[in-house]
């Protein structure tokens, strides 16, 4: 996907890793905003450390983005906590 719709495709699988991410690691306190964003950021992470192992699908770009929102969850709660 090219442009605009393929933006448009990536914000929107990166705001659904962010509240699957923040569903699943619960206790991060950073917030549905946050948590997209995080989700958005966590896509780029994800896509970067595991390429396409887990496809090109919807699916696949899905669990690959909460995946990295999850680690960047993480890596965030072990910062907000110091």
């Amino acid at each position: 996907m090219d442009g605009l719709i393929g933006i448009l495709v990536f914000l929107a699988i990166g705001a659904i890793a962010g509240w699957l991410a923040g569903v699943i690691f619960k206790g991060s306190g950073f917030g549905l905003l946050w948590n997209i964003i995080i989700g958005i950021v966590g896509g780029i992470l994800g896509g970067w450390l595991f390429g396409s192992l887990f496809g090109t699908s919807w699916l696949g770009g899905i669990i690959t983005a909460v995946v990295g929102a999850i680690i960047l969850l993480i890596i965030a709660g072990l910062i907000k906590r110091k």
